[in-house]
């Protein structure tokens, strides 16, 4: 039997139940004591995915393993032990339903006594309803909004070169030449050289004629430099999210109204 010191010790000491298997059944929840003996008879074992769950198991041949607790039962046996609340309280008819489940013997002797669960080391007045006793006040949580950003990735913009062709139009000037006849009258200065050939006679004579043409060069020259930056922009964005947050109110039966 382990004594009522060392089980309050583990109710806030984190530990947990086993069974006769070794298998971890649950956390420890609270302990009760009967009232008249102040003998640890049942301990609650907190089950379920969070915990919120608690089911009791005797404590007639609960041994210690450092903060956990080895009771006589296997893990199905407690799971599937008669619904109670544990609202600090057992009730007689209610320990009465839990001796037969577990065929605990000896629990007739207790018949008719009251279990209430032991109050901490804070000296809590009252306990709480909705699960283990605490402490002497109730905390109120609140849910906070907070937020910030994160950076992804909207888009690429990249530079890309294509070759387009365009006609480009401009004037140059050209000169050619024409042919023009001259006539000069026969005179003392070219009377010799008039006088030179036959007197009748046929003959050619032949002058080169000469123009200019276009002449079309293309070369390739870089005229200037073209490179992508980024800048930054700053713009107001407004979120709107719900938040939750726990009140407190008093709920007075009237009884101690002044």
């Amino acid at each position: 039997m382990i004594s009522t010191e060392n089980l309050s010790a583990l109710t806030t000491a984190g530990g947990h139940v086993l069974g006769s298997d070794g298998s971890k059944i649950g956390s420890v929840g609270q302990i009760y004591v009967d009232d008249q003996t102040s003998e640890a008879t049942w301990v609650t074992v907190k089950t379920g995915l969070f915990g919120n769950h608690e089911s009791f198991a005797p404590l007639d041949s609960a041994t210690q393993e450092g903060n956990d607790i080895v009771i006589a039962h296997t893990k199905d046996k407690v799971k599937d032990a008669p619904r109670v609340a544990p609202d600090g309280h057992l009730e007689p008819a209610e320990e009465e339903r839990l001796y037969a489940y577990y065929g605990v013997t000896g629990g007739a002797g207790f018949a008719g006594t009251d279990r209430d669960a032991t109050t901490n080391s804070h000296g809590t007045v009252g306990h709480d309803t909705s699960g283990p006793t605490t402490d002497d006040a109730m905390t109120r949580s609140e849910e906070q909004l907070h937020v910030g950003t994160e950076r992804e990735e909207t888009g690429r913009a990249r530079l890309r070169k294509h070759v387009v062709t365009e006609n480009v139009t401009t004037t140059v000037p050209v000169q050619r030449e024409e042919v023009r006849l001259e006539r000069e009258p026969i005179t003392d200065a070219n009377r010799g050289n008039a006088m030179a050939g036959p007197a009748i006679s046929e003959e050619e004579h032949e002058v080169i004629l000469h123009e200019e043409r276009p002449v079309v060069e293309k070369e390739t020259v870089p005229v200037e430099r073209v490179r992508l930056d980024k800048d930054t922009v700053t713009d107001e964005h407004t979120v709107t999210e719900e938040v939750r947050k726990e009140n407190v109110e008093l709920d007075d039966d009237g009884r101690n109204r002044r």
